[in-house]
């Protein structure tokens, strides 16, 4: 058994143990966070609060800009000569739909540096940088480069005054980087006119970008199961339309040709976008070069931070396995997969764990129809477990625990360790926290009940927040009967109670288990009204 801090109980026969947390970098910032994220949830509901879908924005906001950007290079012309009026030409189409689309495109622009920007800070909050998602942070890493430079190619197409700056202060910028032999500007930027040749360079970056971060995306989310794309339709819908309405009221305008023989003043600056350019005024090429790879090697360093050792992964035991593939189905991180069984009949399968990707969160040991501990062994050995924490341990500790419960009530929590983290002090109460709600075998709460548990309260995390992406998903559907293995019918549903709580929801936990005493008593006292 791991390493964790009981929890002391009155008459109990053996302490409840459950799994470790690691805490965040910065707990009072995370809390901080948490209660902004609450709030929200409050005003949008759990489902499609916005900073629970940070990254399925960001890929919405891409999506769009590819499709609004496809659109506009169409009426592009691709000459520098002819790029301006083509551009400015869009103001003349009618009911505004040019303005619209230009509009949105910016905004959209806008919109995805700061979302990348806000999942990066959450993420790094709520400490999801470690182990098995270390190569889910580096690759994301690049993906905050590429998204600038294209964001800024986007500017020189316009070739109006403000892309003119922006074109000679990348050159200028790119001129104090020792590899380059001869200036930018003086050998590519003529003193009249830019050459087409130069401005089909401009094409290129621009629409190459994007093309290399939807690989980098790709990447990205490889090791993550049923990855979202996509935001919940509310958001989507209010996300576009709030664009939209950016655009209608506040239009993007061209800010005059761009004429290489003058230098352009009083610009209207894109400041979530150029700042680098205000930068380099400000200080020096150098300078900005130096603090840009700070940047990248603070954003790509913590996974190197010390922290909590890694837990102990997945186990497989042959032998128990059926190879019915329902760990594989729930796995959130795609750490399990299907391979043909050594020591069986042709055509039946064995799950096999990939370590470098398991996050030990014990959804695989929940989901495993081996795992009820109605089976008569006298040693539960499920098909898949977790070694720390395995199931056969879960049902000694709760029948010796509730035997040793002096009553005359006594109630069972089945809790996420990664959302409440303070105990359940109480006599009544019988607390066990798991990695996740996800680890709990849903027959574990009939088993719960009939060895003398008044009622059973399952504990985890918010909608849209678990630890583990998909545990509070599959809790919900397991409990409710629509995915296997679920909770039977025939249980009383006036014996369980669900609770979905995060870090400083305890008052909605005590709630909730108040809740569960009164209804538990209500019930009783009904059976014995109707016994009379």
């Amino acid at each position: 058994m791991r390493n964790a801090s009981p929890m002391s109980l009155p008459g109990s026969a053996l302490p409840v143990q459950g799994p470790a947390t690691t805490p965040p970098p910065l707990p009072r910032l995370a809390s901080a966070y948490r209660t902004l994220e609450h709030g929200l949830d409050m005003a949008f509901g759990a489902a499609a609060n916005p900073l629970k879908h940070l990254g399925a924005l960001g890929f919405m906001l891409l999506w769009l800009l590819v499709a609004s950007g496809s659109i506009l290079y169409i009426v592009l012309d691709t000459s520098a000569a002819g790029a301006y009026q083509s551009i400015a030409a869009l103001a003349d189409v009618p009911w505004m739909l040019g303005t619209a689309l230009r509009g949105v495109h910016r905004y959209a622009a806008d919109a995805f540096v700061v979302v990348m920007g806000m999942h990066i800070l959450r993420e790094w909050l709520l400490g999801r940088y470690r182990h098995w998602r270390r190569a889910i942070w580096w690759t994301g890493v690049p993906l905050v480069g590429l998204a600038f430079v294209s964001a800024v190619g986007g500017f020189w197409l316009n070739w109006d005054r403000l892309g003119q700056y922006s074109v000679v202060a990348t050159a200028d910028w790119l001129d104090a980087l020792p590899i380059l032999g001869a200036s930018l500007a003086r050998n590519f930027l003529g003193d009249v006119s830019l050459s087409d040749r130069l401005f089909t360079l401009f094409i290129f970056i621009h629409i190459g970008m994007p093309l290399l971060m939807v690989f980098g995306l790709w990447f990205h989310i490889q090791r993550i199961a049923l990855a979202k794309v996509f935001p919940p339709r509310p958001l989507a819908w209010g996300t576009f339309l709030t664009l939209l309405l950016l655009a209608l009221l506040l239009p993007v305008h061209s800010q005059g040709p761009a004429d290489l023989r003058s230098q352009p003043t009083a610009l209207a600056l894109d400041w979530w976008l150029l700042f680098i350019h205000p930068l380099v005024d400000a200080t020096s090429p150098t300078t900005v070069w130096v603090l840009l790879g700070l940047a990248f090697a603070l954003l790509a360093l913590p996974p190197l931070w010390p922290g909590r050792a890694r837990e102990a992964v997945a186990v497989v035991y042959p032998e128990h396995c059926s190879g019915c593939s329902r760990c594989f189905d729930d796995c959130p991180y795609s750490a399990i997969t299907m391979v043909p069984h050594p020591n069986a009949k042709p055509g039946m399968r064995l799950a096999q764990v990939n370590s470098d990707l398991c996050a030990s969160c014990g959804i695989c040991a929940g989901s495993c129809p081996s795992s009820t501990p109605f089976r008569s062994a006298e040693q539960l050995v499920t098909g898949i477990d977790m070694p720390q924490w395995p199931v056969n341990d879960l049902r000694t500790q709760l029948i010796q625990s509730l035997h040793a419960m002096p009553g005359p009530e006594r109630f069972v929590v089945f809790g996420c360790a990664q959302g409440i983290h303070s105990q359940l002090q109480a006599p009544d109460v019988l607390h066990f926290k798991l990695a996740c709600a996800g680890a709990l075998p849903p027959s574990f709460v009939e088993y719960a009940l009939r060895h003398g548990a008044d009622g059973v309260l399952i504990n985890g995390c918010r909608e849209g927040g678990c630890e583990y992406r998909l545990g509070q998903r599959w809790t919900a559907q397991r409990l409710t009967g629509e995915r296997e293995p679920h909770l039977r019918r025939s249980v009383p549903q006036d014996r369980w109670q669900v609770a979905w709580t995060d870090s400083g929801d305890e008052h909605r936990l005590a709630a909730a288990l108040d809740d569960m005493r009164q209804r538990s008593r209500t019930a009783t006292q009904s059976v014995s009204e109707e016994s009379h």
